[in-house]
């Protein structure tokens, strides 16, 4: 399916719309509340700038620093040159988790002939659990993962799947998207382009669950599902908010507690973040952290901020054995230095995603790639290439991005240069290419400009009803599809100033 077709599903969708907007305006708003409540919010959004640009600046440096104090501290670290060879790393790693003696407690329950632990006080109706599907399987290896956009980048779960791993997440909205076959629609809520009802008719075919609106109902069908995901898991996979480069300390942050279970009660736990996710010290995460909530979930602070310094100590009662980093690139260094290279800012909060108002129509499927909207219009042609340059049409250059944006990202000069860089390469409809020769011809002499102008302001009449432009021929009919015109002027502009300019000295004469 092309991107226009894609486009057209979307705005065909009134479900779709309908999530879309009472999703935006809910989080615009509380984002907007949340900066206004923090004392000097410009300043720390500068601030909050100037350490993602220090950090790339030299992320050599502290990419070697990070990658010495996590292995300091017990963990080991792993370089991916590209998403195949993440993919791999963590297969192995994943395969060679093989049987333990401190495998989890519901594998030792099984082994000991014991059922899993009650899940009664979990339900808010004080029933049991239900009698459907069983998500964490029977035998195999089994993989937690906590919400990760760089793992779907990768399509890591299919990978896994392939070698007969089951990979399942744990994020709720993660959780349903995965359910459905589906990509997540959004970095922060994945599940955004969903209702209630689609929800309980999932729940309902997967795990017998009888159809219900009641969220507390449907999310504890969930956690009796996942619970079995976390007692029985071999590997536990998150990703990775940031990563401090003085202390080799993971910071993420959630606000399901999910990831802390995803990391702690696994033998093995594998870290999976993008190079550019760091930040030199403990004082800069700090600043980052009052800038991610309030920008993606509009809280001054989420639920759960988890900080990792490698695995557990023979001291420690929890946590895993075993603590794995990928370090991934997959097309990161080479956007460095690049005209794109402003994008890598990202803290991937998703708040231009919710005031954008293309993405507000069409949602993240549309865009046909892991990262949407119009950050992803600018750093899926940079990590993936120029097949993702189209998307770079897909906005309307209003500047809200940028204004939002919690590090000030310049998104949509970015975007002008892909869009730039798919006319070197002879991107587009052959039309349009033919249609801009033209027009640049018109404009290059004054004669041939009035000359069009005068032709438009005559064929405009021949094809208007009223005065305003209602339809045109292919391919100008995607834009009276959806709006009307008016008519092109009988005299230019210049024309009109110059007559005024005579009337006026006429009657000073």
């Amino acid at each position: 399916m092309t991107f226009q077709q894609r486009i057209t599903q979307a705005l065909g969708n009134p479900t779709l719309q309908l999530a879309l907007d009472r999703n935006a305006e809910r989080r615009v708003a509380g984002r907007n509340q949340r900066f206004a409540e923090l004392p000097d919010a410009e300043a720390v959004r500068d601030r909050g700038r100037a350490i993602r640009i220090e950090t790339l600046s030299h992320l050599d440096r502290y990419l070697e620093q990070f990658a010495a104090n996590v292995e300091k501290h017990g963990g080991r670290v792993h370089w991916a040159a590209d998403a195949a060879e993440a993919c791999q790393i963590i297969l192995a790693i994943v395969q060679g988790a093989g049987p333990h003696p401190n495998r989890s407690p519901v594998r030792k329950m099984r082994e000991q002939g014991r059922g899993l632990p009650s899940l009664v006080g979990d339900f808010p109706d004080g029933g049991t659990p239900h009698e459907g599907g069983q998500v964490a399987g029977d035998g195999g290896l089994l993989v937690a993962k906590s919400k990760s956009m760089v793992s779907e980048e990768i399509a890591l779960n299919h990978v896994l799947e392939a070698a007969g791993i089951r990979a399942v997440e744990t994020d709720l909205g993660e959780f349903i998207v995965q359910l459905r076959r589906e990509t997540p629609s959004h970095l922060i809520t994945p599940a955004v382009h969903l209702r209630r009802e689609d929800v309980s008719e999932l729940f309902h075919k997967e795990f017998g669950m009888e159809p219900t609106l009641d969220v507390e109902k449907m999310t504890a069908v969930a956690r009796a599902e996942l619970r079995r995901v976390f007692f029985g898991a071999d590997v536990g996979l998150s990703g990775v908010n940031f990563g401090v480069a003085e202390t080799g300390t993971m910071a993420i942050v959630t606000n399901e507690g999910n990831a802390r279970l995803c990391t702690t009660l696994p033998r093995i736990h594998v870290a999976l973040m993008g190079l550019e996710r760091l930040v030199p010290t403990l004082a800069d995460l700090e600043v980052m952290l009052r800038l991610l909530p309030r920008s993606a979930t509009a809280q001054k602070l989420t639920s759960y901020v988890s900080l990792l310094t490698g695995p557990r100590r023979p001291d420690e009662p929890d946590g895993p054995e075993e603590l794995h980093v990928v370090l991934l690139d997959n097309g990161r260094t080479r956007t460095l230095g690049s005209e794109l290279a402003e994008a890598l800012l990202c803290i991937r909060c998703g708040a231009c995603l919710n005031v954008c108002p293309v993405y507000r129509e069409i949602g993240g499927h549309a865009y046909g790639s892991t990262y949407g909207g119009p950050i992803g219009s600018v750093l899926s042609p940079a990590l993936f290439g120029s097949d993702f340059g189209e998307l770079a049409n897909a906005s309307s250059l209003c500047g809200a991005c940028r204004d939002i944006c919690p590090v000030r990202i310049d998104i949509p000069t970015m975007l002008l240069a892909v869009r730039g860089q798919q006319v070197e390469e002879g991107h587009g409809p052959a039309w349009l290419k033919v249609g801009m020769k033209l027009w640049a011809w018109g404009m290059a002499s004054p004669a041939r400009y009035r000359a069009a102008q005068a032709l438009a302001a005559l064929g405009s009449r021949l094809v208007s009803r009223d005065g305003r432009i209602r339809a045109l021929p292919p391919p100008l009919n995607a834009w009276t599809a959806r709006r009307d015109f008016p008519v092109f002027a009988r005299e230019s502009f210049r024309a009109r100033w110059t007559n005024r300019k005579q009337k006026a000295g006429g009657r000073k004469r």
